[in-house]
């Protein structure tokens, strides 16, 4: 099982963050000891002192692909959630300030998170999917699909041009304005429209 992340996918975050819009999606991967297993405990990690959330909607891949057409894309997906991708962002400036690549920040153990997934049927509108976080009850991210740079579509399509898709792979599709800082003690909820997918305390 692979998780795929996409960078800067929302003009709104790419701007907070000050960093440029690029042409094609940004993709980083985490490896599978990133994702939260059911019920676990997560535990603020004793390398960082600036941990951030950020939201981002999780697509299910339920077919194997490669160099998979935009048109076709949804043929490889079956599911929708909303998750967590946690960044160290302390040491995310260090490595960024010395040219170096992001993984220590990005893809440590736990650093993933994935709420319930909801079925997609025909019918779903992945152009008007709304999501949101909330940090001890108050709502701290919310954007909709449709604010996306690129598509899901055109994510899947990107992603299979570089590496194989398979069953059970996870896509996080990027994350909206609004990322900050997230302490012990701190309850993150995700919802898909009005539903909640997850729930975690940090510990």
């Amino acid at each position: 099982m692979k998780i795929f992340c996409i960078g800067r996918n929302y003009a709104d975050h790419a701007k907070e963050m000050g960093s440029s819009i690029t042409n094609e999606p940004i993709i980083f991967m985490k490896p599978k000891s990133a994702l939260v297993q059911g019920h676990t405990p997560f535990y603020y990690p004793e390398f960082t002192n600036d941990l951030h959330y950020e939201a981002e909607l999780v697509l299910r891949i339920s077919k194997n692909g490669k160099y998979i057409q935009e048109k076709h894309a949804s043929n490889y997906y079956n599911g929708i959630s909303v998750g967590i991708d946690f960044t160290a962002r302390d040491i995310q400036s260090q490595l960024k300030e010395k040219g170096l690549p992001w993984e220590k920040a990005k893809s440590f153990d736990n650093s993933a998170v994935v709420g319930k997934f909801i079925d997609i049927s025909p019918s779903f509108d992945k152009k008007n999917i709304n999501f949101s976080l909330a940090k001890n009850k108050e709502i701290v991210q919310k954007a909709n699909s449709g604010d996306m740079i690129f598509s899901i579509d055109r994510i899947v399509s990107n992603i299979s041009n570089y590496f194989s898709i398979n069953i059970g792979d996870l896509i996080f599709t990027g994350t909206p304005a609004g990322t900050g800082e997230c302490i012990v003690g701190d309850l993150l909820e995700g919802y898909l429209e009005k539903e909640q997918v997850f729930s975690l305390e940090i510990k």
